[in-house]
């Protein structure tokens, strides 16, 4: 039987890994095991371990990187240490990491440096920030890839990766969006206390390499969302330098009754809310990836998903207060005319394990070459 161990870190995170680990749960070729850390355990963003652990999965460990939100270099050695720590316990045959989060460089670190295979779910992604080079570095250090789409397998190819270790096996989170398992609806609204009939989400996260702006977007960003007449659902950003700016400004929505703000929201009740949202607004990948196929309209603030990918219909606005506006303003006037077919079909999981059944994924070579283009 192969260990396979799963890193996450945030709620995000776990939301595309969650059906993959499913998918082994149950099969008897397979050990599961999840190394839970980052944000899952600070209490401020919701303590989300505790959706982990209603999964009743087999294999649950659980380990506080948390140092401090301009220390994330810190964070990175203290999670490389504790994951080092916890391999070398579980001695696995993969270790599966997802993103641009430190987490992930993290166990793509620890894995190649002990001569363990490691899996990268959705490298060869772009964005305008800090997590571009994340993401790139979990690749380089990475000895397969399961990508979302064709584009991302070419840019992973740019990067000297060999083509037999990249499998393009969707987003794996449309598993669970397009599953029939999810909540009703009027379900998710009772449980938050969520009482408008309409509503939109805002979630808008830190930009690390604009730090010292980024109190400023958050002010403009409050604005213009109190000067507006809609309904909000607001969830708070990830725990990156810039977090407790962008906090700060939210209490401006205390006491504001068209505002309901939560630390988190659990994945398959997030969908639904924002599967019946008027729009979402601030700079969520959610915003880019999930809403589309809800035919939701988005918002996009600013840089975070510079490069990513964009359909026109996607509302791209700056920073200022007059940009958000005029972009509230244009909402009522777009709706997707069909469902985009750019991250899969709702099949991850399982490609995923014919991926990991397959033994030729095993016998990737841990000795990585870079691959030239022909010339």
């Amino acid at each position: 039987m192969r260990k396979i161990v799963f890193l996450t870190g945030t709620r995000a995170d776990f939301g595309k890994i969650k059906s993959l680990i499913l998918a082994l749960e149950s099969h008897p070729e397979f050990e599961p095991y999840i190394f839970v850390t980052g944000m899952h355990l600070l209490e401020q963003y919701g303590y989300t371990v505790i959706e982990i652990e209603r999964c009743e999965f087999s294999n649950i460990h659980t380990f506080l990187n948390h140092t401090d939100e301009a220390t994330m270099d810190l964070t990175l050695a203290k999670t490389i240490q504790g994951f080092s720590e916890y391999i070398k316990d579980v001695q696995p045959d993969l270790i599966v990491v997802h993103g641009d989060r430190v987490e992930a460089l993290a166990g793509a670190i620890v894995g190649s440096l002990n001569n363990i295979l490691v899996a990268h779910i959705e490298g060869g992604e772009v964005s305008g920030t800090v997590d571009e080079l994340i993401r790139h570095s979990v690749s380089k250090m990475s000895h397969i890839h399961y990508v979302s789409n064709d584009l991302a397998k070419q840019r992973l190819l740019q990067m000297g990766e060999i083509e037999a270790s990249i499998k393009v096996i969707g987003s794996p989170d449309l598993d669970i969006m397009c599953s029939e398992g999810l909540p009703l609806i009027e379900e998710v609204k009772d449980y938050y206390d969520i009482p408008f009939d309409n509503y939109a989400i805002a979630m808008f996260h830190p930009v690390t390499t604009e730090y010292d702006n980024m109190a400023t977007y958050a002010e403009n960003f409050v604005s213009a969302l109190l000067a507006d007449d809609t309904n909000y659902v607001v969830v708070f950003p990830n725990n990156d330098l810039g977090s407790a700016r962008i906090l700060e400004a939210y209490n401006a929505f205390v006491g504001n009754p068209r505002f309901r703000v939560f630390p988190s929201i659990r994945f398959e009740y997030f969908l639904i809310l924002l599967k019946h949202a008027q729009f979402i607004i601030g700079n969520s990948s959610a915003g880019i990836r999930e809403a589309p196929y809800y035919d939701v309209p988005t918002i996009n603030i600013g840089t975070r998903q510079a490069n990513r990918s964009a359909l026109s219909q996607i509302i791209q606005v700056d920073y200022s207060v007059d940009a958000i506006v005029e972009g509230l303003h244009k909402k009522p006037e777009y709706r997707l005319d069909h469902t985009p077919i750019e991250f899969g079909a709702g099949n991850s999981a399982q490609l995923f394990l014919e991926s990991v059944k397959d033994s030729v994924t095993w016998s990737i070579n841990k000795q990585k070459q870079f691959v030239d283009f022909d010339r």
